[in-house]
């Protein structure tokens, strides 16, 4: 599972993510915060010449300031390294801001605002820490861990490669780009708070660089929207008129859509701009005719994102009220063009749009208009977020229950268009939907983007589910001479979770899956889950007899286990869950071959004997001190006897894809930047398999786990050769177990030796589609038949 984090103060979640770093925490502030951090002033390309620090409060009092510090480090410090300390002094006024100048390069051209606080702290533009500190004394913590614990921290901000942070750190900043807050709140999670974007420095009196509150330029909505992704009137202030649309009430970024009503007649350029409060609710409402003076802003929800053009800092002056809303446009299965996006090899955002050749682009014309989508089908399940993922393409890749299949890099789903509400959960709340079912009637709103998703339709008309009858599937019973085996990711299981999860998971087991004989586990968390950070525990013994008794409890066989604790805290997942792959296998049906051994860093070995292959321990993990593993999850190979014949089963649990840019995103194609770890782990894997076959050319191996990947990725094709990728054998529109933006994708994959003849593989349908899950992946099986298969295998 991974978490990742949004705007709005909604956090996701989905497969796979290594967390690698315990964070800093501070209590979540209530008065003075870091609001924008810039390290690029006076650097080559720069046009200020200072780097700064900009600080505002969340409070609604004015923040003393007196005898507080601006502290910096650097974002990858060595043992010598020093935090540099600025005082400060005044206060920092509600909606107010307070700048503290730095470093002084010798590049840039323009100059800040009379600074508030003057430094010399030279910080780096791409990755550092920024901490807010109640003293003058230079804080000595060099770690995230330590500094959590100092509680002089008022407030902290790790940017690009920061060690030291809050939780994840916020994006890289660069020459031209500082890190700000796109709210005034504090989750303490700075990937969450901060995203990479214009320079923004204001100081206490309300200046901006080139001195003084300019005067608006009148424009219309179009003309700040402009022909790209980009407007031409960044940094501007501006004074448009339009009708408003919709509002945003709820939430840390709250505010107002506008839309001209006199459209141009280009059709590249947006009439819809969303107009930003922050956390003030909006005194205006739908038909409200206004004039809304503002500063133009590209707002970067993550990194590697697309941009989302608004005003800030704004106010307003409604002309009058119950004018006539323009009317939504309808987007409907010819609207969007089959083609995602150009393709040049890096950032598409000064490319002129072409809404009517790509998808992306017809999306980004229409950034903040309103649309509507009318009788469109659930591509997703509705998640825990409030999301709903529909496509307005139904016959674009279809899976077999209703979804849309992820089939290649060059094959994109461009008909889906993700959901939210802006109706208040108390007047209606979100509703919940399986894939397959029908959002049915009109559902309208203003087009927004999000780095989760991608552009999403915020509906102030929210059309009603109807129910298609998705059903849950159940594979066959394995018959007496077959032997089943099964992959299970069952989601952070940990002894500390609730009955209702160990009971849903195995029920599964025995009802879904029929009580295969042996199944590789993925994500099962030691004994106190994610509750202990850096306790010690990893121990995994109770979260595995629990899970034991409830299969037992819904009528299925009393399995034993078979798992490796690993190192605290080297195997990534939920901080302090210590997540770990493991075995559970029926012993009436299949017996496991313990030799003694294996510990969380010895290798197991590959032993020739008799001219048949064996392990050296049973289970071991697979070459645990290869930095492909590192912060991630080691393969656990275990020897089985059935009928008197050895299987090998390696259980897998591959580096996440977090980190990986949106394939809605700022460059196309986007940057698989976690690839590398899983092609450097799938070299390690396939080392490991063919040291097996060398010993024994007709060793039976099943390889199977988490690899979080997809089937036509490069990291499945270190893979094949040896091994036939069981998910190849299905229709197109059964290769699915997981789903993610709205395409039903395949993260995890059965492989075995030798050609699939005679073996019945099957991924059981149980989890990924419902809004009511056990896990977020579906299990797969696979059965292999006597007289088929056998005749291969037990040469």
């Amino acid at each position: 599972m991974t978490t990742l984090f949004r705007r709005a103060t909604v956090v996701a979640t989905v497969a796979g993510l290594a967390v690698i770093a315990a964070p800093a925490t501070a209590a979540p502030s209530s008065g003075p915060v870091i609001a924008e951090v810039y390290g690029g002033g006076g650097n080559s390309g720069a046009t200020l010449t200072n780097d700064f620090v900009e600080l505002a409060t969340v409070g609604t009092a004015p923040a003393s300031l007196d005898g507080l510090s601006v502290q910096y480090l650097p974002g990858s410090p060595s043992p010598s390294s020093r935090w540099q300390s600025t005082a400060l002094k005044g206060s920092v006024e509600p909606g107010g801001s307070y700048l503290v100048a730095q470093a002084k390069g010798s590049g840039g051209t323009v100059a800040l605002p009379e600074a508030d606080a003057v430094g010399s702290i030279s910080m780096a533009a791409g990755s550092g820490t920024v901490a807010l500190v109640a003293g003058t004394t230079p804080l000595t913590c060099l770690t995230a861990a330590d500094c959590a614990a100092d509680s002089r921290i008022v407030d902290l901000v790790g940017y690009g490669s920061a060690v030291v942070r809050e939780t994840r750190p916020a994006p890289s900043a660069s020459n031209t780009t500082s890190v700000a807050r796109a709210a005034l709140t504090d989750t303490d999670d700075n990937s969450a708070d901060f995203a990479a974007g214009d320079l923004t420095p204001v100081n206490a009196a309300g200046e901006e660089p080139g001195g003084g509150a300019p005067e608006p330029t009148d424009a219309r909505i179009h003309d700040v929207q402009g022909t790209t992704r980009l407007s031409p009137l960044t940094g501007e202030t501006v004074r448009v008129p339009g009708i408003v649309t919709a509002t945003r009430a709820f939430g840390s970024a709250r505010g107002f859509w506008l839309q001209d009503p006199e459209p141009d007649d280009d059709p590249r350029t947006s009439e819809g701009i969303f107009v930003f409060t922050g956390s003030s609710t909006p005194s205006v409402a739908p038909g409200d005719a206004v004039t809304a003076t503002g500063r133009v802003a590209e707002y970067y929800p993550a990194s590697g994102a697309q941009s989302l053009t608004q005003l800030t800092g704004a106010t307003w002056t409604v002309e009058s009220r119950g004018n006539a809303v323009p009317e939504p446009r309808a987007v409907t299965e010819d609207t969007l063009p089959g083609e995602l996006a150009p393709q040049p090899g890096g950032n598409i955002e000064g490319l002129p749009l072409e809404p009517e050749k790509y998808s992306l682009d017809f999306w980004e014309a229409h950034e903040g208009e309103l649309v509507s989508v009318t009788d469109v089908r659930a591509v997703s399940r509705s998640t825990d977020y409030n999301e709903l993922y529909v496509t307005t393409k139904p016959d674009q890749n279809p899976s077999a229950r209703g979804g849309a299949v992820y089939l290649g890099y060059d094959r994109p789903n461009t008909g889906i268009v993700k959901i939210e509400s802006l109706i208040p959960f108390s007047q209606r709340p979100f509703p919940q939907a399986n894939t397959g079912d029908t959002l049915a009637g009109v559902t309208s709103g203003p087009v927004e983007y999000d780095s989760f998703g991608g552009y999403t339709l915020m509906a102030n008309v929210l059309g009603e589910v109807k129910d298609n009858g998705l059903e849950r599937e159940v594979t066959r019973k394995q018959r007496a001479g077959e032997l089943a085996v099964a992959t299970y990711n069952v989601e952070n299981l940990s002894a500390v979770d609730d009955q209702v999860k160990f009971d849903a998971l195995a029920r599964g087991v025995v009802e879904n899956l029929a009580a295969p004989d042996i199944v590789t586990l993925e994500e099962i968390q030691d004994n106190n889950g994610a509750e202990g950070v850096e306790d010690g525990v990893v121990a995994a013994d109770r979260t595995l007899d629990r899970f034991v008794d409830a299969i037992v409890a819904a009528g299925g066989p009393r399995y034993e286990w078979r798992q490796i604790d690993p190192q605290d805290l080297t195997d990534g997942g939920e901080p302090g869950g210590n997540i770990r792959v493991g075995f559970l296998f029926n012993p009436k049906r299949v017996s496991f071959v313990d030799r003694p051994g294996g510990d969380a860093t010895t290798p197991v070995e590959v032993v020739r004997k008799a001219g048949k292959a064996r392990l050296s321990i049973s289970p071991g993990r697979v070459d645990p001190g290869n930095d492909a593993w590192e912060d991630s999850r080691k393969p656990l190979a275990g020897e089985f006897r059935f009928h008197g014949r050895t299987v090998f089963v390696v259980a897998n649990h591959f580096a996440s894809k977090g980190g990986d840019q949106p394939t809605h995103g700022v460059n196309q194609p986007p940057v698989r930047g976690s690839e590398v770890q899983r092609l450097r782990q799938a070299e390690v894997l396939r080392g490991f398999v063919d040291e097996l076959l060398a010993a024994d050319r007709g060793a039976n191996v099943v390889v199977a786990g988490d690899l979080n990947d997809f089937q036509f990725s490069p990291t499945i094709g270190k893979l094949r050769g040896p091994l036939e990728v069981l998910v190849d054998t299905l229709p197109e529109r059964e290769r699915y177990g997981y789903v993610f933006d709205g395409n039903s994708q395949v993260l995890d994959h059965m492989l075995i030796s030798r050609a699939p003849y005679g073996v019945d593989y099957d991924v059981v349908h149980i989890n990924a589609e419902f809004a009511e899950q056990a896990s977020d992946h579906d299990p797969q099986v696979v059965r292999f038949r006597p007289g088929g298969w056998w005749s291969w295998w037990w040469l």
